[in-house]
């Protein structure tokens, strides 16, 4: 009982991404602009598929979740390090901690499910077309979308709870910007066992979506290659290109974070994650609207409808 009296007192450091103040200094200002334009990007989006009827469809649905879930995704953490960095302060509560840590994990995991989901769409679009708006009917665009909910924070909650018994009674210095599971792991004077291979658990679920989108994509090509034209190949392409960015933007630096031991770890890892929590939500609104003419119209038509308002 004292071990929990205490560990629920305690203070973290956040080491930041490399630990150096003028290295600091530097992805202080680069969070600075990262943030505000990931919030209007994907504001923007999820206006623009609001407001145009044209773009009231599946993938535009699963598109605006995807932002909702980018906005929340970049404002667990990026807040938190500026005002730190601004109030030369480095520490953040136990409790902050793992409510950052919750929320990281829950809504990492909402976003690879709705990745899978849209991949989904468009295999179902370009292999069973036919059959399209009855197999992804608004009844099952929300259940896909709540499920993605409900997996992100199921994943995420024995995690918290696990690491919340743990007890820190040595080094109080988490070697990243904000409150992960493998430095707080490697933080702890605790048995760590189970929650390491709870951890290898998550990441597995994590990983399902992954395998998702490989078999929708498989079947996609393979669907396109038996068409004779290269035109079918070309709509493919451009339906697809968008989504396959952003998936190996996303899970290409997560996989480069989570699928190896944790004894690895160490505070160089922490640039890996500004990639998949900074700049991929910030990047995706660009990703879609510019390769999409649907979009940059929506987009254009809100613009308008502003300006003349």
């Amino acid at each position: 009982m004292r071990e929990e009296n205490q560990s629920s007192t305690i203070d973290f450091i956040l080491m930041g991404v490399t630990g150096q103040q003028k290295q600091e200094d530097f992805f202080f200002t680069l969070f600075l602009f990262i943030y505000p334009v990931t919030l209007i990007g994907n504001t923007l989006i999820i206006l623009a598929i609001c407001f145009d009827i044209h773009l009231h469809n599946p993938m535009y649905f699963f598109l605006a979740n995807l932002s909702l879930v980018d906005i929340f995704f970049s404002s667990v953490t990026i807040p938190k390090m500026l005002v730190n960095h601004l109030l030369h302060s480095r520490t953040i509560s136990f409790g902050g901690c793992l409510a950052q840590m919750y929320f990281m994990i829950a809504l990492g995991n909402t976003d690879s499910y709705i990745l899978a989901a849209m991949a989904y769409d468009r295999a179902v679009a370009i292999s069973r077309p036919l059959r399209y708006t009855t197999i992804m009917s608004p009844r099952s665009c929300i259940l896909l979308v709540a499920g993605s909910w409900v997996v992100g924070n199921s994943n995420a909650l024995p995690h918290t709870v696990l690491t919340a018994s743990l007890s820190f009674c040595g080094n109080k210095e988490v070697a990243n910007f904000y409150c992960d599971i493998t430095p707080l792991l490697k933080l702890s004077c605790s048995d760590i066992h189970f929650n390491v291979k709870m951890m290898y658990l998550g990441v597995g679920v994590f990983s399902v979506p992954l395998l998702c989108i490989v078999t929708s994509y498989v079947r996609v090509f393979s669907t396109v290659l038996r068409v004779p034209s290269t035109k079918g190949l070309l709509k493919a392409f451009s339906t697809c290109g968008s989504h396959l960015t952003v998936v190996s933007l996303y899970y290409g630096t997560v996989m480069g974070m989570y699928f190896r031991p944790l004894t690895s770890y160490s505070l160089k890892d922490a640039v890996i994650t500004v990639m998949y929590m900074a700049v991929t939500p910030m990047l995706n609104p660009f990703i879609y609207s510019l390769r999409n003419r649907d979009m940059k119209a929506a987009l254009r038509k809100l613009f308008r409808n502003r300006v003349s308002s």
